[in-house]
């Protein structure tokens, strides 16, 4: 009976997403074109972007979401923001920082109905895994869209990991703040794996949380190698969960 419960109202869940998809991407369009002669990096509409994306952590009844350490992105500073990855729901929550970025994301997201669209319309940087040509492709993007004055996001696991250990960081995201001057602000996320886990759509209960870490300086980002600017940013995200383990043992 339980599990008849849970996928019906995984069910609903879904068609909520989808009807709240069918009904921003209109709005989406229409701010789009009304800022699009004078707002280039698109903040209202990533903006209005957040509100959508948070609006699915908001009406889901068996999901909480605390955030930590917004106040560690100084106002007009740009980052190369990097975060672990256990479930598509980290995007939801990432929105939930209500700050200025450009997602760095696989390429058949953008070929999702009026989601996909959207990404496309924020001016979000597409990457397809395996090929060279894309790959350059996307630094060449990122390149502009740090210069330009928005911050990128980035899931350095490349996909979602494990809630016991992450997996190795790809180094593309450190070569960028490197050869950009830029600073690197880690970001943990903690509990959406049950939330949705990586195989199958069944939505479960999540507490989940997301902590800004305090960023890695340029002065810092300038003296370390790629490699050992990688490793420290997963090393502070790493030793963040495992001192503040979440949710909290025996919570209920």
């Amino acid at each position: 009976m339980l599990d008849i419960v849970a996928a019906l109202l995984s069910a609903l869940y879904w068609l909520l997403v989808v009807a709240i998809a069918a009904i921003m991407f209109p709005v989406a369009v229409l701010v789009w074109a009304i800022t699009a002669p004078f707002d280039r990096r698109k903040v209202v509409l990533h903006a209005l972007t957040n509100f959508w994306a948070s609006l699915y952590t908001w009406l889901n009844p068996v999901w909480t979401v605390q955030v930590r350490g917004r106040e560690r992105i100084e106002p007009g500073r740009t980052y190369v923001m990097v975060a672990n990855h256990l479930s598509v729901v980290d995007i939801f929550v990432v929105h939930r920082l209500w700050r200025h970025f450009k997602w760095v994301s696989k390429i058949e997201n953008f070929s999702l109905p009026f989601i996909g669209w959207n990404m496309r319309l924020n001016g979000y940087v597409p990457v397809r895994r395996g090929q060279r040509a894309s790959v350059v492709e996307m630094f060449e993007r990122c390149r502009r869209v740090l210069a330009d004055g928005s911050s990128l996001v980035i899931f350095p696991e490349g996909t979602r990991g494990w809630p016991e250990k992450m997996k190795p960081w790809k180094p593309g995201a450190f070569e960028l703040a490197k050869e950009l001057d830029m600073p690197v602000l880690p970001i943990a996320i903690q509990g959406t794996a049950t939330a949705l886990p990586a195989k199958g759509v069944r939505i479960g209960a999540a507490r989940m949380r997301m902590t800004l870490l305090p960023a890695i300086g340029v002065e810092q980002v300038r003296g370390l190698t790629v490699e050992e600017l990688t490793e420290l940013a997963r090393g502070k995200v790493g030793g963040f969960m495992e001192a503040e383990p979440w949710p909290p043992p025996g919570a209920g």
